[in-house]
């Protein structure tokens, strides 16, 4: 299956794209975001990496006319778990934060949380493919991300914000200027998952609590999550209010029950795939 086939694409206002992979039929399936810039263009998350994304991008021009563009196309991972991380290694120019660069350069799946089926997957992507022969590809970041770093793409800038919790390396990127917010996983109209290897669920309050103060403070109008369709910042407010409210004794104790069992069939899951 060629890369136009794979993908299908939605174009919004400011300069973005809405880049999903069309076979991949599953609550995990992320979204992949393409924000055009005067002088530099980026690409948030990547899906699961089975077809070539900047193929796609290109065969659709999506890019348009990039000759006054100085610098490759940068992929920016908002975490490194393998519905986001798996096609960072298409790219010449890849940013993730600081704490999971390791993860990504080793090519860990047990941190990138690989967890795929053959039932997931409706379209073979190529003849023979298994879901158990995938494995997210290991790829050394060009660009170490940090809380306050700014990805200046010309005309508009995004500003790193560490917002660990749901992983320890997740980041949102936020257009101040057009009051955007890219959450990644942080915070997406579903249940948060916080029960995963190195999800901290006191992380997961402060981040948002931030986020909660944001809004209060009229900083974010609309939200490009993760996952599911996009929202606003009353959507934003309650979701991220609910989960603080939630995070007692009882969804402690209950999502320590549920870490290790995860990390359990993790480690048997991708050990299994590296034999």
């Amino acid at each position: 299956m060629s890369a136009t086939d794979w993908y299908a694409h939605k174009s919004l206002e400011n300069g973005m794209f809405w880049i999903q992979e069309r076979f991949y039929e599953s609550g995990n399936r992320a979204n992949i975001w393409l924000i055009r810039g005067s002088h530099q263009d980026v690409v948030i998350d990547t899906g699961l990496g089975l077809r070539s994304l900047p193929e796609y991008i290109n065969s659709k021009g999506l890019l348009g006319d990039d000759s006054k563009r100085k610098n490759p196309l940068l992929a920016i991972g908002t975490h490194v778990h393998f519905d986001h991380s798996g096609g960072l290694h298409q790219f010449q120019q890849v940013g993730v934060h600081k704490a999971e660069v390791d993860a990504l350069a080793n090519g860990d799946n047990f941190e990138t949380v690989t967890w795929l089926s053959d039932r997931e997957i409706v379209e073979d992507p190529s003849p023979g493919w298994r879901a158990r022969q995938y494995r997210v590809k290991a790829v050394t970041p060009t660009h170490i991300l940090q809380e306050g770093d700014v990805i200046n793409l010309g005309d508009r800038q995004l500003t790193v914000l560490h917002m660990p919790g749901h992983s320890r390396g997740s980041i949102c990127l936020h257009d101040k200027e057009n009051k955007i917010l890219f959450s990644g996983d942080v915070v997406y109209d579903g249940s948060m998952i916080d029960w995963l290897p190195y999800s901290r669920i006191n992380d997961y309050i402060r981040s948002c609590e931030r986020l909660v103060k944001m809004v209060d403070k009229e900083e974010i109008d609309q939200v490009m999550p993760g996952h599911y369709n996009t929202f606003g910042s009353k959507r934003l407010h309650r979701l991220a209010s609910n989960y603080i409210a939630s995070a007692g004794a009882c969804h402690r104790a209950s999502t320590c029950l549920v870490k290790s069992l995860a990390s359990l069939a993790l480690r048997a899951s991708n050990s299994r795939s590296a034999c």
